[in-house]
């Protein structure tokens, strides 16, 4: 009995302490300084305007907005208890994403390693505004959620997780190739299935409800233009993935007025030859561990953010427990700090100030470490591993 109730102590260890270190964090720190440089303000007017996807158009996926108004409405539209509900919310998300991680930890290395690369995560997390900031640890939680059911081979419950998770940002479904390189077709058929079936569900009801304004939320993010990527230098368009001053999100037609130029490369062009290479890895892995399966999860996003026309520092929040669970403990640390570094250089450091001429070199550096990422990555997807630990 006292060894369970140790081993349940060591388990919730990381994310207690997390979760203590964060409200001491957001208990000592003025609200002006916890929203900083993130979007509350934004998160907060969009809450205010109305009904999402009834009375106006977002770029989101629904169930944010829909969150994010029912907790406008709960403190009767005060923003200071806004902001407060919505960071500590995130951050008991983060909480949670620090247990799954070291779930997952636990299903490649031994039960101490697993625990200290667990309080590594938690040490990039506890102090980095984009967990806060942005609702991206909301969608992250889904994300890890769902590799470790996969990772156990619950694919039903991986299917409705990844579903809502992609109710919530797309980044959750990129982790469907995965669960159909290591699942038996039968059980990734079925994860596949119940994924589409609620994210069908979800939009096919928001259309059938309001259908203008959810046509409107879909084509928004695809049509403002490309940002902070390399095809955004090439199409010149030098600026964050804010919306053009002229968009009205009453109005559904305003949701095609595009912010800068049209691209250079079409979408698709660039997609053929990225998504080529990826399925060249998707036809050449064999996932037979955990590893190579967070390793196949993790090239999987590198290949997405460079194909993709934007790209939002806070994205890294995805990256970052792939990067540190994936690779040896002095790589992964190392890796893991220069991903993070290199974002905050972009936001808050530099474009913040409105120093946009250091953009290209930012971008291009960023550009070549995904490229090292996704060679990484790819190694430990497509190599065997003698030593891999057998899934409990």
């Amino acid at each position: 009995m006292e060894e369970i109730r140790e081993r349940n102590l060591k388990e919730y260890q990381p994310s207690l302490l997390f979760l203590i270190a964060r409200l001491i964090m957001v208990a000592s720190i003025p609200l002006e300084g916890l929203k900083s440089y993130g979007d509350y303000w934004n998160f907060y007017q969009l809450a205010a305007k109305g009904r999402p996807f009834l009375d106006l158009w977002l770029e989101y996926p629904p169930l944010f907005p829909v969150l994010s108004r029912g907790i406008y409405l709960m403190v009767g539209g005060r923003e200071h208890s806004y902001s407060y509900a919505l960071i500590v919310i995130f951050s008991i998300l983060q909480a949670a994403n620090i247990f799954f991680f070291q779930k997952i930890a636990s299903n490649i290395d031994t039960e101490k390693e697993a625990i200290n690369r667990t309080f590594v995560y938690a040490f990039f997390l506890v102090g980095l505004f984009y967990g806060w900031a942005y609702f991206d640890s909301l969608a992250v939680f889904f994300l890890l959620l769902g590799i470790y059911l996969i990772t156990i081979k619950k694919s039903r419950t991986a299917g409705l997780v990844i579903g809502i998770g992609g109710l919530i940002k797309w980044f959750p479904l990129l982790i469907l190739p995965t669960a159909w390189k290591w699942l038996s077709t039968k059980k990734a058929l079925s994860t596949l299935v119940i994924a589409l079936i609620v994210i069908g569900l979800g939009w096919g009801l928001l259309f059938g409800i309001s259908p203008e304004f959810t046509k409107a939320s879909l084509i928004a993010q695809g049509a403002k233009g490309s940002w902070e990527t390399v095809w955004a230098l090439i199409d010149g368009n030098l600026s964050t993935g804010n919306f053009s001053p002229e968009i009205n999100r009453a109005i559904p037609a305003s949701a095609s007025i595009s912010t800068g130029n049209p691209p250079v490369i079409p979408s698709w062009l660039s997609l053929l030859a990225i998504g080529g290479v990826g399925f060249l890895v998707f036809w050449k892995s064999t996932i037979d561990s955990a590893i190579k399966l967070v390793g196949f999860s993790g090239f999987t996003l590198i290949m997405f953010f460079l194909w993709s026309p934007g790209y939002s520092p806070q994205w890294t929040l995805y990256l970052l427990p792939l990067v540190i669970l994936c690779f040896d403990k002095s790589r992964s640390r190392l890796l893991a700090l220069v991903l993070v570094l290199i974002n905050l250089l972009e936001w808050p450091i530099l474009l913040s100030r409105g120093w946009f001429q250091f953009l290209d070199e930012v971008v291009l550096l960023r550009t070549a470490i995904f490229f090292l990422l996704a060679l990484l990555f790819g190694q430990v997807a497509l190599h065997k591993n003698e030593n891999a630990k057998e899934i409990k």
